[in-house]
């Protein structure tokens, strides 16, 4: 399915121009325009999903499928150390494009792009109150 307003559903259909390094029945994978790194590639699935929660377990397997294909030619071809390998849902996470999509973005030493993980701990039972909000919403009695 297309959305008529999503510019990743007109690069799929070919309306749009893009840089395809991979394509298939089901999957695209081109250069981002704005790249962090040069080889910085995104890689879609076809079918317009708008983040994260919307996509099939089906479509999700597709564009996995190949994920480490095009993870080893950019970082071939780019000569990188690293990859960030990122997806991106809601607005407040940086999603900017709402067609589900995965970055590639290919790292190296002083790159210059940086990289924080800014890591929190649990207070005492919240651990075990998110835990328990989290295996509820999916259903689970773990």
């Amino acid at each position: 399915m297309k959305e008529a307003n999503c510019i990743f559903c007109k690069i799929a259909s070919g309306e749009i121009p893009s840089s395809k390094v991979f394509e298939n029945d089901r999957v695209l994978a081109f250069l981002d325009s704005g790249p962090l790194s040069p080889g910085h590639t995104l890689l879609i699935p076809k079918d317009h999903f708008r983040d994260l929660r919307d996509i099939s377990g089906e479509a999700l397997g597709a564009v996995l499928a190949v994920a480490p294909r095009i993870a080893d030619a950019v970082m071939k071809t780019t000569g990188a150390t690293g990859l960030n390998f990122l997806q991106n849902t809601g607005a407040t996470s940086g999603q900017a494009v709402f067609h589900v999509h995965f970055h590639l973005i290919p790292r190296g030493e002083a790159d210059g792009l940086g990289y924080r993980w800014n890591a929190g701990k649990y207070a005492e039972s919240e651990l075990e109150t998110y835990r328990a909000r989290i295996a509820k919403a999916l259903g689970s009695s773990t």
